[in-house]
């Protein structure tokens, strides 16, 4: 019998990574994988189709610019469903283009998959209800969506974060003393480095006049140039590493909000968030976003675990202030710590890839016809 096809679309660095992974878990599963992603899936994949996660395509007008490479590549993934008829689409979070995605796979007549679940409890909760016309299971990776998603009649299984699989849980450290390593994470994509990186350096100056002695580790995201941090020369070292390791030995991050937030949070990484954007984009998601916090950490916890800052509020010199007083206090930085590595107990086990794929496969055997 030949091997199912099933086809991965992921749209950002965080879908690539966490697809590459759901890839190789059906792949052991006996099915070959097609992938819209990055470089990873690109590595993964039996067949890739086209590179999206690296256009770093973003926010709500930013796409625009965008318009004819994604109308395209909507009209190639409806070629391809309609000439290969996969088993099934598995979306990986990146709901703006995937919605269509789910579209294209619904009038084809495949079955539709969700691994990482668009943020609909954070803003626009009304595309639940275009979720459950279009999937035929939800596959969530925070315990909070699988209630979300049954309480709306979706199909919906828990699974785990992925993280887990990638961050162990940290040793213990030594005490907190200076002279202190800071971690400038500025985002994933170059529109995220050009508004953060001026920030997050002019920050890290005041810290350094504050806190002598105190140095500065860059983050740089894989499929960016060093030429995208170029700002940071003579004042921060660039780290380019696939693991965690660097970043474990951290005393403080700066990060971006994002995936790097939770990172951190398993790490036991104390941190100061920052998010800015364009303000078109802002005036849209005030008016749309409609919970509290915007770090995973915080929303986990449900409660001002780190502090953050966005748009206007993101001065270097709040930062800067926000860092020095976790720095410069360490009963809170101990117990700071502690909370963050306790998030780790309400996000599962381990194994979320897999326990994706089994699902994925066990329920195309199951609609399979009988022979």
């Amino acid at each position: 019998m030949d091997k199912p096809i099933i086809l991965i679309v992921a749209g950002d660095p965080s879908g690539d990574l966490h697809g590459s992974r759901l890839a190789r878990a059906l792949q052991a599963g006996g099915a070959r994988v097609a992938a819209v992603g990055g470089p990873l899936l690109r590595r993964e994949a039996d067949e890739f189709l086209e590179d999206l996660a690296s256009h770093a395509i973003a926010g709500f007008w930013e796409p625009i610019a965008k318009v004819g490479f994604l109308v395209r590549l909507g009209l190639r993934l409806r070629r391809y469903l309609s000439a290969c008829r996969p088993a099934a689409v598995v979306c990986i979070d990146y709901y703006g283009f995937n919605r269509r995605v789910l579209g294209l796979a619904k009038a084809a007549g495949v079955p539709a998959y969700y691994f990482i679940s668009p943020q609909v409890w954070a803003s626009r909760a009304g595309r639940i209800n275009t979720l459950k016309r279009l999937l035929r299971r939800m596959l969530v990776i925070f315990p909070f969506e699988e209630t979300l998603y049954r309480e709306a009649g979706v199909p919906c299984t828990f699974v785990g974060h992925p993280l887990l699989d990638l961050i162990p849980a940290p040793a213990d450290r030594p005490a907190l003393k200076p002279p202190f390593t800071i971690g400038l994470l500025p985002g994933s994509r170059s529109s995220e480095v050009r508004r953060h990186l001026p920030v997050f350096l002019e920050a890290f100056r005041l810290l350094q006049q504050a806190l002598p002695g105190s140095r500065a580790l860059l983050f740089s995201c894989p499929h960016l140039p060093d030429s995208a941090y170029a700002p940071a020369a003579g004042l921060a070292e660039l780290v380019r590493e696939d693991g965690y390791g660097r970043r474990a030995a951290l005393d403080l991050a700066i990060a971006s909000s994002g995936t790097a937030t939770l990172e951190n949070a398993l790490l036991g990484l104390p941190m100061v968030v920052v998010y800015k954007m364009s303000w078109p984009t802002y005036a849209v998601a005030r008016a749309l976003v409609r919970v509290r916090h915007i770090s995973m950490a915080n929303i986990l916890a449900g409660r001002s675990l780190v502090p953050e800052f966005i748009q206007h509020e993101a001065t270097p010199r709040r930062v800067a202030e926000a860092a020095r007083a976790l720095l410069e206090d360490p009963g809170r930085y101990a117990r700071l710590r502690q909370d963050l590595l306790a998030l780790r107990r309400v996000l599962g086990e381990p194994g979320a890839a897999q326990r994706a794929a089994q699902e994925i496969l066990a329920s195309l055997r199951e609609e399979a016809p009988a022979s």
